[in-house]
């Protein structure tokens, strides 16, 4: 189903800011950071610098910098003014954990224990902490943690595509298509994730919008669109961490200081840097050229940022911690995200990886077209129940859970009936997500499936009701309009409106 690559994404900038696109873009096959490439031709900024110019000023490579793609500017975005309701901005920060593939409802969320056994599969159901709440028995840890969750079974896409379904559940807009294998293109509408990076930057931190370990693909290596900032452009994508947080120590793709470079050389090279910017900035008046200038302190920023850095130092953590995350990618990936948003990052999407030889023979990620039963049993589910549940008690036991929201959702789920190879297939019209924490209260149920977990039957949900409610709870309205690069006003969500059981309206 999904891949992996290091390949950037690009997409149409305002006319403002077409130089420190191209810059950006220069940068995306090398590593010292929006450095022009020689083997390109002259780029001209609205005032008329050229290339020449362009290096007179200086650029992150000055620095000895290895930030490729990892850092943007934040837009100036214009959200209209809307009933804001009680939980308005009740999150401070998010976490949103993207199970890849499409996780079936039957064995997590909402399993149909009295329905056949083509249907029901091969678990039983349990109670939770919860009278009345049962999931599925591949989820014990959670299902102790139940009253601090909200179960949404009746999200529907209607869309039994991987990319496609993708997108519509991570923007929160309805894609032109629903076909498969779709590729990601500046036309794309932007993420979630990149809206609130870019509405709702940190106050504390470098890092407001995280995506890590890895981006989704198709096989093929086809990104998925909706994952960056679309037709906003590269000030809006998040930054990509492409890491391994198994490995010890943990190195972050394209972040690092290069040739041995110290803190201290850093310092001299920024300060001689600001030197040759000012005789530059004295002679021209340009709004690109301060463009490069605050990419430049964001980048020296995050590398001289305490509690940035030492977000990434997992090591830190006690081993039991550690342990009880897991020590697979997602469940330090998890660990990691957590250790972000306490360092003043505003939200974080961990993207369920691939990782291991059970990533081939047709059941890649949360894609279980065979052999269904024994990949969640035996891969999984395990790890995802968990790390989960540890997530919720570790952030309960910092104090944290109040503030920060907690999204766990896939692209869709899987079909009620279990085909010939044991697996299930896609399924949009159906499917289970899960959110927790920003004070919305716990242990209920928003909507239902029917009696074979395949149609709501009430309250049903789609994605730009889900992305209305994450706006809301962060503190953006999503009734509100942002300008786009052409100067248009776009609605922030397709008429979404917020789940008025979570937002208490």
């Amino acid at each position: 189903m999904t891949g992996s690559d290091s390949r950037s994404l690009h997409a149409g900038c305002a006319a403002g800011n077409r130089a420190t696109r191209r810059l950006t873009r220069e940068n995306s096959t090398g590593s010292l950071g929006f450095m022009f490439s020689p083997r390109r031709h002259n780029a001209l900024a609205p005032s008329g610098l050229n290339r020449r110019e362009w290096l007179r000023i200086g650029g992150l490579g000055a620095l000895g910098l290895s930030l490729p793609g990892l850092l943007k500017l934040h837009a100036s975005p214009s959200p209209k003014t809307v009933d804001k309701g009680a939980n308005f901005g009740r999150a401070k920060t998010c976490i949103l954990l993207f199970l890849s593939g499409g996780p079936p409802q039957h064995e997590t969320f909402d399993p149909k224990p009295d329905a056949p056994l083509e249907i029901r599969g091969d678990f039983r159901s349990i109670p939770t902490s919860v009278p009345g709440m049962h999931f599925c028995e591949t989820l014990p840890y959670t299902a102790r943690v139940a009253d601090r969750l909200t179960v949404i079974r009746s999200m529907s896409t209607d869309i039994n595509s991987h990319s496609t379904s993708g997108a519509f559940m991570l923007t929160g807009y309805m894609p032109a298509t629903k076909a498969e294998n779709v590729p990601a293109g500046p036309q794309d509408w932007p993420s979630i994730a990149s809206a609130v990076g870019a509405l709702k930057p940190s106050q504390r931190s470098p890092l407001s919008s995280v995506v890590l370990p890895e981006v989704i693909y198709n096989d093929g290596h086809i990104v998925w669109p909706g994952q960056n900032g679309g037709f906003m452009g590269a000030p809006w994508h998040p930054i990509l961490m492409k890491c391994d947080p198994t490995e010890t120590p943990m190195h972050i793709e394209g972040m690092s200081l290069g040739g041995g470079i110290s803190t201290l050389r850093l310092s001299e090279r920024y300060s001689l840097l600001q030197q040759l910017d000012s005789h530059f900035h004295a002679g021209i008046n340009n709004a690109a050229v301060g463009d490069v200038t605050h990419m430049q302190q964001k980048a020296f920023d995050l590398l001289h940022s305490d509690a940035s850095r030492s977000a990434f130092a997992l090591d830190r953590e006690s081993p039991q911690l550690r342990d009880s995350y897991g020590r697979h990618k997602f469940g330090q990936s998890v660990l990691l995200a957590r250790r972000l948003i306490e360092a003043g990052t505003r939200l974080v999407q961990v993207n369920w990886p691939r990782e291991g030889a059970a990533e081939v023979g047709g059941s890649p990620l949360w894609d279980t077209h065979k052999n269904n039963a024994g990949r969640v049993r035996e891969v999984l589910c395990p790890q995802f129940d968990r790390t989960f549940a540890t997530l919720i008690e570790d952030l309960q036991s910092r104090g944290l859970l109040d503030e920060t929201l907690i999204v766990v959702m896939g692209e869709f789920g899987r079909s009620p009936k279990i085909n010939a190879a044991g697996g299930r297939d896609h399924w949009g019209t159906c499917f289970s997500v899960v959110l927790a924490g920003a004070g919305i209260g716990g242990g209920q149920i928003i909507g239902a499936s029917d009696r074979l977990g395949g149609v709501p039957v009430s309250r049903p949900v789609h994605p730009p009701d889900l992305a209305a409610t994450i706006f809301h709870l962060l503190g953006i309205p999503p009734g509100g309009e942002f300008i786009d690069p052409l100067n248009r006003p776009r609605r922030l969500t397709d008429d979404g409106v917020p789940l008025r059981e979570l937002v208490g309206a």
